[in-house]
């Protein structure tokens, strides 16, 4: 099949040079005739290219698109007939074009041959290294009418006017789902597929999108490179980061909007809201107390069987709660992540910090006291 295609080429380019071949002899016989406006050397190559083609043009039944060859003719039905005959030998994804299907396994192979001559970055494509050009350049030629901001790429420029206007016009035709990019779309796409393109060598394991394969790596090369400015753990992925945070930072992004208790994360504010509607469906068959989730009411059942499943690294103790191991640990590390913002002095634990924090408070109320009396 790669031979045929091959072949198709090739066909295509002597066609090509035989057409610029007859066009170099209508540069020399482009004489003024007597009473004529003589014709420029383009308007003259123009003329002739149209009737070479016209004499040898090939006609879609289908839309009516006229192509220059037979070979063209037949790789633009396969848009029509929806035939792919090129297959990916990696994961056998088709393609109706063998370009595509280069392209394609570049994504299995890691082959990177368009090499930026400035920096040395490398891409799959020449569009993308073409395109990467623009930032050695400083080419910005289109500007948002919106906010003014300038964009290398006119393709860059469509995509981000989307986020004024609102704009999503690549549909899943699974579910209905719209998306401002065509890239989104195709990622979102293999929820439905289940195509997963990007395979870790060492076992196998696949993935939908690359930026998860690169998180999965780490976990074979153990490196953790996400690392923790305040206390300095580290962390495989940057969302763990990014969670880890608000123990310092104290951000509570998910609000009740019942009451307007604020929680660190999504999944304590779901459990929380069961407070108010009272959906406290799992009861212990010891003492019938009712809990809003499975979690707590494992949590509570150790009570009764006295079981401690989380044990410590360092000694024999163990503990029935993931929370007090991890309060005990901090003994053997001496790790502090819970710090005063008035004085900056650490804590190993979140109620220590608390009680710490009330003798300033108290402190406050006694200055102020004083001051009331003077």
């Amino acid at each position: 099949m790669k031979h045929s295609e091959d072949t198709e080429e090739q066909t295509e380019l002597i066609e090509e040079n035989n057409e610029s071949e007859k066009l170099n002899e209508v540069e020399e016989k482009n004489h003024v005739k007597n009473g004529e406006k003589p014709l420029s050397c383009s308007q003259a190559k123009q003329k002739v290219l149209k009737k070479i083609r016209a004499k040898k043009s090939f006609t879609c039944t289908q839309c009516g698109k006229i192509l220059t060859s037979k070979r063209g003719l037949e790789r633009h039905t396969r848009v029509h007939t929806g035939e792919r005959p090129y297959k990916c030998s990696h994961c056998g994804k088709r393609f109706s074009q063998s370009r595509d299907q280069q392209t394609h396994e570049r994504i299995h192979t890691g082959e990177k041959p368009y090499t930026c001559d400035q920096c040395g970055k490398s891409f799959t494509q020449k569009v993308n290294l073409k395109k990467h050009m623009n930032i050695h350049t400083g080419e910005k030629s289109s500007n948002c009418s919106h906010c003014g901001k300038t964009f290398s790429q006119s393709g860059y420029l469509k995509a981000h006017e989307r986020i004024h206007t609102g704009e999503k016009p690549y549909t899943c035709d699974q579910c209905g789902k719209s998306f401002t990019q065509k890239i989104n779309l195709t990622t979102h796409m293999r929820i439905h597929t289940g195509e997963k393109p990007y395979i870790c060598d060492l076992c196998g394991k696949t993935f939908t999108h690359p930026a998860n394969l690169k998180d999965h790596m780490n976990i074979h090369t153990r490196e953790k490179q996400h690392a923790c400015d305040q206390c300095g753990k580290t962390f495989l992925r940057a969302p763990d980061l990014k969670k880890h945070l608000r123990v310092h930072t104290k951000e509570k992004p998910h609000s009740c909007y019942l009451c307007g208790k604020s929680f660190s994360f999504l999944q304590n504010l779901k459990v929380h809201l069961k407070v108010h509607t009272v959906m406290k469906e799992f009861v212990c068959c010891e003492c019938e107390k009712t809990f809003t989730s499975a979690k707590h009411l494992k949590k509570h059942q150790r009570i009764h069987t006295g079981e401690k499943p989380c044990k410590c690294s360092h000694d024999d103790e163990r503990f029935s709660a993931s929370g007090d191991l991890k309060t005990h640990i901090s003994i053997h590390t001496g790790e502090k992540p819970y710090h005063c913002t008035e004085c900056g002095k650490h804590f190993s634990r979140l109620s220590a910090l608390h009680s710490h924090t009330k003798k300033h408070s108290q402190e406050v109320d006694h200055l102020q006291i004083q001051q009331f009396q003077i």
